[in-house]
């Protein structure tokens, strides 16, 4: 069967999410908000998806301060978070490049980030650019750390980094992170050459698993018409959408 890239890196996205009952997507996250309806749909509703932006997949009543609570009494299983750098530690920096205060490039922020960093025990990580502008060695400033001391009470953190190239699993007790798979198309000299860290990989790596049928079709259906609801322009242009 036939698919498109989004469909690839949607249905990625849903394999990270088996198991979590409670998902909350922030804004500006189309894909992951589309794995989040996906999952919700394929568990008929067991998992559920809260979708910041949404009057229809979105039960919270006071936005963003009730998602902070939810976080903090572990009633969101999972969480998705980008960065406008990303480091081999899961270092995040979502203020800026350069020197801080005085940054070169400002970024949109980082309200809530750290929060629930420490707070959703599976945080995935999602940047469809695979650069080294963007996966760097080291962040210029740290939004939210990737990991913390033992004597730091902390549920939550990143479990897992998925780009256009490929996508990684964090190894919580090394603090790296391990390529799991390589996205139809790439190849790992490519992953090499465009990551500024360094990452552990196997001998065997190959190719993530393509798209199921019925997800795909879910996708084309179900999840595009609900995502077009809060990214009718995602939906139309990228998923086909044609409501």
């Amino acid at each position: 069967m036939e698919f498109s890239r989004e469909e690839l890196l949607i249905c990625a996205v849903a394999r990270m999410l088996d198991g979590c009952r409670n998902i909350a997507v922030g804004t500006a996250s189309p894909i992951p908000g589309s794995a989040a309806l996906l999952m919700q749909a394929l568990t008929n509703g067991h998992a559920r998806a809260s979708i910041l932006g949404s009057n229809v997949h979105n039960p919270f009543n006071d936005g963003g301060p009730e998602l902070f609570d939810r976080a903090g009494q572990g009633r969101v299983d999972a969480f998705f978070l980008g960065g406008g750098q990303i480091d081999g530690e899961g270092n995040i920096n979502l203020v800026g490049t350069g020197t801080y205060p005085n940054s070169d490039t400002r970024f949109p922020g980082s309200f809530g980030s750290g929060y629930l960093y420490f707070s959703v025990p599976r945080v995935i990580l999602f940047r469809e650019e695979h650069s080294r502008r963007v996966f760097v060695d080291k962040v210029d400033f740290i939004s939210a750390p990737g990991w913390s001391p033992p004597d730091v009470h902390r549920p939550g953190g990143p479990y897992a980094l998925i780009t256009s190239l490929c996508v990684f699993i964090y190894d919580r007790d090394n603090h790296r992170f391990r390529l799991s798979g390589l996205l139809p198309g790439a190849t790992l000299e490519e992953v090499r050459d465009n990551t500024g860290f360094d990452f552990d990989c196997p001998d065997d790596i190959g190719d993530i698993p393509p798209p199921e049928a019925d997800r795909v079709d879910l996708i084309r259906t179900r999840v595009a018409g609900e995502i077009a609801e809060t990214y009718p322009e995602f939906a139309r242009d990228r998923l086909g959408w044609q409501g």
